[in-house]
């Protein structure tokens, strides 16, 4: 018995019946068997290659229950099948230590569109799984990083700075006490840059996060990745490929003329813990009503000239900024009349003027409007608060962590 299937054995439950294959009735009755079905063949061990077809079977049919309608409305009995096929999949893919990668994939597909199940197994299976792996020598070779690359940090040489326009800079404040930020920026909603408060984080303060250290910590890893400079273009769309995939053809070898790609993602440091030991909830998120588990971790990872349009958020926002320099404007809720926000549901909280290149002929308010503007650094964190318009812009390889409370 090879070493990764005893290890991947070791992370099911000891017992067939702890693995609790219940669901509500929107999961019919032949599904529910045919899941007791597989489960019963991996506890075996045996016919290993049909459990792993009827994995796949699991797999595809809740896939589309998952790809019906919108996603907010989607049932979460069908992603909570979906991960099960998911990490039935994966174990059956242990037999061959040749299906490593596949098997990864396979786990990071469940964590994406499926749900927790069995205390968060498919990140327990995960951790196995890249032990086997390994190779950080051939992760590296696999993206053409070499140890002398003057590309190794998440730098560019100079970046191209914006000038900020006299009397329009957000202010910024070292350290202030709750109390402080909760009476001059919280209640009164002004944007602010606090400094100081994130000096801490390892990711911060020892500069840790390379090329080299998120190709080492997740370079096997699948995510979705945005492919284009901004949301609003026809072009826009989205694609899943492993982060050393996105390093190697996005970060490192960025070719004139290709469509931008994007890290984009609010699951990422779930899905890879590894990545949010190195940073932490600021304290001031406590001024809020929003629990710890609640508030929303997000990553920003991607090349220069990256945008994101002129919106807003329904929550407030802590924007950290921890490798590059990004340029952010922003305009107050008042001033959305000269914004021309989109008329359409769906981007009704983005407006339609592209803040570069303004169409004044159709948008002619929104050159009176009245902005703040700033260029955010290693260590700065931006609070915009809820409703408040911003507009994006990096200014180099960039690396962002937003946190989004209520």
């Amino acid at each position: 018995m090879s070493s990764l299937w005893a290890e991947a054995i070791a992370v099911l439950p000891p017992k067939l019946e702890d693995i609790h294959l219940e669901f509500n009735k929107i999961v019919n009755e032949s599904l529910v068997f045919l899941l007791k079905q597989t489960a019963a063949l991996l506890y075996e061990g045996q016919d290993i290659a049909k459990c792993l077809q009827l994995s796949q079977t699991i797999i595809d049919f809740s896939w589309e229950k998952l790809n019906i309608g919108t996603w907010r409305d989607v049932d979460k009995e069908w992603r909570r099948v979906f991960s099960h096929g998911c990490l039935f999949k994966a174990v059956c893919l242990c037999k061959k230590e040749s299906a490593v990668r596949e098997a990864i994939k396979t786990c990071d597909k469940g964590l994406l569109m499926g749900m927790a199940i069995l205390d968060n197994i498919l990140i327990r299976l995960v951790k196995v799984l890249q032990n086997h792996n390994n190779p950080k020598k051939r992760a590296l070779e696999d993206v053409g990083f070499h140890q002398n690359s003057s590309q190794k940090r998440l730098q560019v040489a100079v970046p191209c700075i914006k000038e900020i326009q006299a009397g329009m800079e957000v202010p910024r404040i070292h350290c202030p006490s709750l109390e402080h930020f909760r009476a001059q920026y919280l209640v009164p909603h002004k944007p602010v840059i606090l400094q100081g408060i994130v000096d801490h984080w390892p990711a911060v303060r020892d500069s840790k996060w390379s090329v080299e250290y998120i190709h080492e910590i997740a370079g096997c890893r699948t995510v979705p990745v945005e492919l284009g400079s901004r949301y609003t273009d026809d072009e826009w769309s989205q694609t899943l490929m492993t982060v050393g995939e996105f390093i190697d053809k996005y970060i490192l070898h960025q070719e004139e003329g290709n469509p931008i790609g994007y890290l984009a993602q609010h699951q990422l440091f779930e899905q890879i813990p590894e990545l949010k030991q190195d940073i932490q909830i600021p304290d001031y998120c406590c001024l809020g009503d929003t629990d710890e588990d609640e508030i929303t971790i997000n990553a920003w990872f991607g090349p220069g000239g990256t945008i994101s349009p002129l919106h807003q958020d329904p929550q407030h926002n802590f924007l950290t900024q921890v490798v590059g320099q990004k340029y952010i404007r922003l305009y107050s809720p008042e001033q959305s009349p000269k914004l021309y926000p989109h008329p359409t549901k769906l981007l009704h909280n983005t407006s339609q003027v592209d803040v570069d290149q303004p169409d004044l002929v159709n948008f002619p308010e929104f050159e009176s409007a009245e902005f703040q503007e700033c260029i955010l650094s290693p260590g700065d964190v931006l609070f915009i608060p809820v409703s408040y318009w911003h507009y994006v812009r990096s200014l180099d390889v960039s690396f962002s962590v937003s946190f989004w409370w209520s």
